[in-house]
């Protein structure tokens, strides 16, 4: 939720008054889907776990239920695929609308002649860089 964070931008006009600038987007849905398949595929990891260990005549005797839980776990695997994939995007669209020159060209102030406008370092991204590939 870009749209929330505000940050301040100098008015070299009037040196008292900083304008508020909001970023640009929403891209939760995609990191909110990722982190909640997250947790079903981990309670489910811990269900199927218990039924292994705990109920293991269940599981081998029942032929029905081995089959349920390879379905289960294909769509598992298939949603997580989705999932991250869709979290890559969002991801890579994050990083896009926090660019700084993105940024930079967004200010008016540093539109006008004569001025100019620096980024200062470039922010890092290797963490969220890791959750794409896990």
């Amino acid at each position: 939720r870009l749209y929330q964070i505000p940050f301040g931008m100098p008015n070299c006009e009037d040196e008292s008054e900083a304008r508020t600038l909001y970023l640009v987007g929403d891209f939760s849905a995609p990191a909110e889907f990722f982190v909640t398949l997250g947790v079903f595929c981990f309670l489910y990891s811990m269900a199927a776990l218990v039924l292994y260990l705990r109920f293991h005549s269940l599981y081998t005797e029942n032929t029905k239920l081995p089959f349920a839980d390879f379905c289960v776990t294909v769509c598992f695997a298939f949603f997580w695929l989705v999932a991250a994939a869709a979290w890559g995007k969002g991801l890579s669209d994050v990083k896009a609308a926090t660019r700084p020159t993105t940024l930079i060209s967004a200010m008016g102030v540093c539109q006008d002649d004569g001025v100019v406008c620096s980024t200062g370092t470039t922010p890092a991204m290797g963490l969220a860089n890791i959750s794409v590939v896990r």
